[in-house]
């Protein structure tokens, strides 16, 4: 969706923005490539990996481009170590990245035999090895439930139990077999069985909920007058998130009804640009299967919350 990122941040030439999600740098190129000699970027990856490879990939940028490993949680204090307090706008490219799931070293993908680890900080102590063989049975069901939205969750759940007595369960081809054996596999389904409970994992291994809220809110308080936010989520609760966020900043007098008057003086902080989100053309989940659950949102800030 390069080309309605580009468009959806309104990118002025001399402006500040943050890819907070910086990745392979696709995004990252396709608005460097709108700014002019006085714009700046600053790209924020939470992944050593993607750090090294967008600094390769745009180094002839390197005048325009600030690139810094961080979770987009911490926005603000990103910004304020490099004297930044406003931006012109902030772009959340979420979920998971094609560097993740092609390396089966990073244990993403169910499709590569590999570790499991699902870790997007490779700094941080908890893995997905950890939650599949020390979370409680039924904590660990509750986790497939709420995060993968699994049906199943209490049969997958106990099938991990039984099996991580026996012996403990250390790589993503024996997780996923562990679930096929569970729920079966309906000859017709385009969906493997397992993409839920890989999908809960990695959401609870990194915090992706918490910190989604977090970086939301974070660069919404980052935006200067007119700034744009434009998020880009690939499943429900991301995006209930991306829209709860947006409607709560949209909102102006919380007074009670009974108030002829506002007396609480709030004013709202954004104008929702899109009241639908954002879908990917035929022609780009054509060439890009990936992209075809990606929901973009964009919201802008207020002058007179400012």
């Amino acid at each position: 969706m390069l080309g309605e990122v580009v468009e959806g941040l309104h990118i002025r030439p001399d402006g500040i923005y943050v890819d907070a999600t910086i990745g392979a740098g696709g995004h990252a190129e396709a608005i460097l490539q709108q700014l002019g000699s006085r714009g700046t970027l600053v790209g924020i990856d939470w992944d050593g990996d993607a750090v090294e490879f967008a600094k390769k990939r745009l180094a002839r940028y390197s005048k325009q481009l600030r690139i810094h490993r961080g979770n987009f949680a911490d926005l603000a204090t990103i910004l304020g170590g490099v004297g930044m307090e406003q931006v012109d706008g902030v772009l959340l490219d979420l979920g998971i990245s094609s560097l993740q799931l092609d390396r089966a070293n990073r244990g993403f993908s169910f499709q590569r035999e590999g570790p499991l680890d699902m870790r997007m900080d490779s700094r941080r102590k908890l893995n997905a090895e950890m939650v599949v063989n020390r979370t409680p049975c039924e904590e660990l069901g509750r986790l497939l439930r709420q995060y993968g939205e699994e049906r199943k969750a209490k049969r997958i759940a106990r099938a991990i139990e039984f099996r991580r007595r026996q012996k403990p369960i250390r790589t993503t081809r024996e997780l996923a077999d562990i679930v096929v054996g569970a729920v079966g596999r309906p000859p017709r389904s385009r969906i493997h069985p397992a993409t839920r409970t890989f999908l809960a994992l990695r959401i609870a291994v990194n915090d992706e909920m918490a910190n989604l809220d977090g970086g939301l809110k974070a660069a919404v308080k980052c935006l200067g007058p007119g700034g744009r936010l434009c998020a880009i989520s690939f499943h429900s609760l991301e995006d209930r998130i991306v829209k709860r966020v947006f409607t709560s900043f949209a909102r102006g007098c919380v007074c009670p009804p009974k108030l002829t008057v506002c007396a609480c003086g709030k004013k709202p902080m954004l104008r929702i640009v899109t009241k639908k989100p954002v879908l990917p053309g035929p022609d780009e989940v054509a060439r890009n299967p990936r992209c075809r659950s990606a929901k973009m949102r964009i919201a802008e800030r207020t002058e007179e919350a400012c």
